[in-house]
């Protein structure tokens, strides 16, 4: 299950982190060892773990629901399935937000991170042609959430997979390049497009290939 980070000065579903994951926890423990059929929760049992009145627990229950953390009653199963999104929340980190000078700074070393992919991922088939930033990034904060980046990948020529013999595979091309972002910070987080404009707006460009890698 991967990590899921909430931030201190944040809200989510109008619970503050604490809150939420000590809720999202009191839920999960009622299934612990059950059979993925039998372990159910019912909307009373949300209501209690949130400490939330009926009006209220309903209204939860139906954006959990919505937002994909619970698995709706059928006619085989009665009750609310816990999602694995929904353990994400009850196992969190806690963090502080990300500094703005923090985010400027990570961007300088995304630079020289795709600098290096380039010259040196030569068994990559992907080429980075530029990358862009979005989200909170764009925003007036000084304090982030998340540092979101688009990165804008095409094939390398074939003349130059060709030079450098046995090739990965597209997808685990793929998956380097966001593993190699990852690791600058537990804030970024990855998107692969094959055109800029495909990202969320707004953006700004961050970085262009200064030569041609493809």
């Amino acid at each position: 299950m991967k990590p899921r980070t909430l931030i201190t000065d944040r809200l989510y579903f109008g619970f503050d982190p604490l809150r939420l994951r000590a809720a999202t926890g009191r839920a999960l423990a009622r299934v612990v060892g059950l059979s993925p059929e039998r372990a159910r929760v019912t909307a009373t049992h949300l209501r209690h773990d949130f400490a939330l009145d009926t009006t209220q627990g309903a209204m939860l229950v139906d954006k959990f629901v919505a937002e994909g953390l619970l698995e709706p009653p059928s006619e085989r199963a009665a009750g609310y399935g816990l999602t694995r999104e929904f353990a994400e929340l009850a196992t969190a980190r806690i963090v502080e937000p990300l500094p703005r000078a923090r985010a400027k700074q990570l961007l300088c070393e995304a630079c020289t991170l795709v600098d290096r992919i380039n010259a040196e991922g030569v068994h990559n088939p992907l080429a980075i042609l530029a990358f862009a930033v979005y989200g909170d990034y764009m925003s007036r904060s000084h304090r982030l959430g998340e540092l979101s980046i688009g990165v804008v990948v095409d094939l390398r020529e074939p003349s130059r997979r060709r030079r450098f013999g046995r090739m990965q595979n597209k997808a685990d091309g793929a998956d380097a390049i966001r593993t190699a972002f990852r690791e600058l910070s537990s804030f970024v987080r990855v998107r692969l497009v094959t055109d800029v404009r495909t990202l969320p707006r707004p953006f700004s460009l961050v970085y262009e290939a200064r030569t041609n890698l493809r």
